[in-house]
């Protein structure tokens, strides 16, 4: 198959740089989720690069540019669509890459070349665009049900403040029991707060960065970000790290501009409120906790000891850890918007993180990101090895003393 857009057209300097880096000396095959159930060589890192190496070769190498550019074989393009859409970009590989190779960065971009060449993204993804724009969120579901029924009764939400907070989709249609821990923490520390009408929240656009789907990247960013803009608002926060990610790595690009207000994690927020004295909890747990850090808030933003300062300002607590955790912390299987396209290996890999709660004699396993939060819940269905799963604000909002000022 002949291409007229070059292979390299849409990677940065540092990526030209790091493909060429890389030295096969297969480390990152240890870490890898997708390797750990489904072994095949084709979807393993330095294949995936090897391959995309040789499109470069084939089309913009030395011969290529003497002799013209060879075809390229329709079903290797295929195949390594398949490959590239298979991994959960958690960035793992990349994290443990000798040579310091980008990963959770780097497979989106391939991503987005394979798509602009037709061959993307895999089954239901292509029709998340259309989605998204009638409906403002990726599950297809009623824009104006996004707050409802989670949202709780006597909360006041301002209609200006300069902290804004965002649901996020999966929060609000998946992990509801997360987003109203959120506003009932937000609601405890007391601090005026605005969020956007539900028809107006619309998706912060991560399912289709991760899918390689960008054309309507840049109208959602500067839709959200005007919409905060007008209500004042000088910090945006999320406890979705996909969105947290995104909203701090990419809006600014999107935007064409530095956005007019920070954006952070609710778990920095919450901890802060904590030592300040804002927030007080009010009742003791006497459990063993573990906390499973999300890949896109570890490895993608940095933020590792908030959510655990919380945990250990639960008096009786005692806080165990994964054998990874924190910037090596492993997949639950639901990143790179492929659980719904590949959910025999999302609910593997979460079946793995209970597996390991369960050994370490975990009472509570705790996360802070609403696709965890759905994805081993629903790896948990039929599986012998149980364990309560809740969300880190779910939780301390369960603990905490409550603000009567903040209710309407």
């Amino acid at each position: 198959m002949k291409n007229k857009n070059r292979f390299t057209e849409n990677l940065t300097v540092q990526q030209l740089i790091e493909l060429d880096a890389c030295t096969q000396c297969g480390e990152c095959l240890k870490y890898c989720p997708i390797q750990d159930v489904n072994s095949k060589p084709s979807i393993s890192p330095p294949e995936k690069i090897r391959v995309f190496k040789e499109f470069i070769k084939a089309t913009e190498g030395l011969k290529a540019r003497l002799f013209g550019p060879k075809d390229i074989d329709g079903k290797l393009l295929e195949d390594f669509t398949k490959a590239v859409f298979e991994c959960t970009t958690c960035g793992a590989c990349g994290q443990h890459c000798p040579v310091g190779i980008f990963t959770q960065r780097l497979w989106p971009t391939l991503r987005k070349e394979m798509v602009k060449r037709g061959f993307g993204p895999i089954g239901g993804q292509a029709k998340m665009p259309e989605v998204i724009k009638n409906t403002g969120n990726p599950y297809n579901m009623p824009a104006q049900d996004r707050f409802n029924p989670w949202f709780p009764e006597g909360v006041k939400v301002l209609e200006k403040a300069d902290i804004a907070y965002y649901a996020g989709c999966t929060g609000a249609y998946s992990a509801q029991p997360m987003v109203r821990g959120d506003v009932l923490v937000l609601k405890a520390i007391g601090e005026p707060f605005t969020m956007l009408p539900s028809e107006e929240e619309v998706c912060c656009g991560f399912p289709l960065f991760a899918s390689g789907q960008h054309d309507m990247l840049e109208d959602l960013t500067k839709r959200l970000t005007q919409a905060y803009k007008a209500k004042g608002v000088k910090l945006l926060l999320s406890s979705c790290p996909c969105c947290v990610n995104i909203m701090s790595r990419d809006w600014p690009l999107f935007y064409g501009q530095e956005l007019p207000f920070k954006v952070r994690h609710i778990t920095q927020f919450a901890a802060e409120a904590l030592k300040s004295g804002k927030l007080k909890i009010r009742k003791e747990l006497s459990e063993r906790l573990i906390y499973h850090d999300p890949c896109y808030l570890s490895r993608g933003v940095g933020v590792i000891e908030e959510p655990r300062i919380i945990l250990r300002s639960i008096p009786g607590v005692q806080l165990i850890e994964f054998d990874r955790c924190g910037l090596n912390s492993k997949c639950c299987g639901a990143g790179g918007a492929a659980r719904k396209v590949y959910p025999e290996n999302a609910n593997a890999i979460g079946r793995a993180t209970i597996g390991e709660a369960v050994r370490k004699k975990a009472d509570r396993l705790i996360f802070s990101c609403p696709a965890c939060y759905a994805q081993v819940n629903e790896g948990m269905q039929n599986e012998d090895k149980r364990i309560r799963i809740t969300d880190i604000m779910e939780l301390l909002s369960s603990l905490v003393e409550p603000n009567e000022k903040s209710t309407s």
